[in-house]
């Protein structure tokens, strides 16, 4: 392919980032608690990452398991926290209880991070309507800049709650919208959940060229740190 694809990598410590920046990653997810499916790091392991690894960051601003904002307080102050510490890239996303955006908590964080470039994660893939909240998103202003929350330049997904195999169909329809500039689809899609090598082709044929990979990083599980050969093929794969 001629334009390199983008390879995140979950990260949980600087072992896991050192690791994912030797094998080839081009940018980190920073989280804790992958019980929980990632949360918010604590400052000091951003701290630690930030100084084992010249690779960019996103760090997720989320304190619990689901999609609910929780705290919106808490979130914003770690989000300030974080900025303070250097962090200048995250991952948010929230649903309402009817499976609509959280609008206010989304614009209530992304107003703290102040046009830091961020994803809206797989919140969209458990949303009641996936073309609504693209748009609603779009639809939002900044205070002092174009429609739109500053700063969101990606979206995270499979393509459906189950992952990319459920999803490949949505992923695929969802690219060509993105390449058509239709209205709410100018994010860059990031695939992600439950993706494996054999997606690639399609995938790629279809003009997606973000790709975020987790457990696939650790072949040993979730309690081993991120293998750098894991992450070399799929490297590999993409160039």
């Amino acid at each position: 392919m001629s334009k390199r694809a983008l390879l995140e990598v979950i990260a949980l410590d600087p072992e896991d980032a050192v690791a994912a920046q030797a094998g080839g990653a081009d940018r980190l997810e920073l989280v804790t608690d992958m019980a929980a499916d990632g949360l918010t790091p604590p400052r000091a392991v951003f701290a630690a990452i930030r100084a084992a690894v010249d690779i960019p960051l996103r760090v997720m601003l989320r304190h619990a398991d689901g999609f609910a904002a929780g705290d919106v307080d808490a979130l914003r102050a770690d989000a300030a926290a974080l900025r303070a510490e250097g962090a200048d890239e995250f991952v948010l996303g929230f649903l309402a209880p009817d499976g609509r955006p959280d609008l206010d908590a989304v614009q209530a964080v992304a107003e703290v991070i102040d046009g830091c470039r961020w994803t809206f994660h797989r919140a969209i893939d458990r949303a009641a309507d996936r073309d609504a909240l693209r748009k609603e998103l779009a639809g939002l202003t900044a205070a002092d800049g174009p429609p739109g929350v500053a700063g969101l330049d990606t979206i995270l997904t499979a393509g459906a709650a189950q992952g990319v195999d459920d999803g490949l169909a949505t992923l695929l329809a969802e690219q060509s919208r993105t390449a058509a500039a239709e209205p709410g689809y100018a994010p860059r899609i990031l695939v992600g959940g439950g993706l494996g090598l054999g997606h690639l082709p399609a995938l790629r044929a279809a003009g997606l060229d973000a790709f975020h990979i987790g457990g696939a990083a650790r072949p040993a599980g979730w309690s081993a740190p991120v293998d750098a050969e894991a992450v070399r093929e799929w490297r590999r794969a993409l160039d």
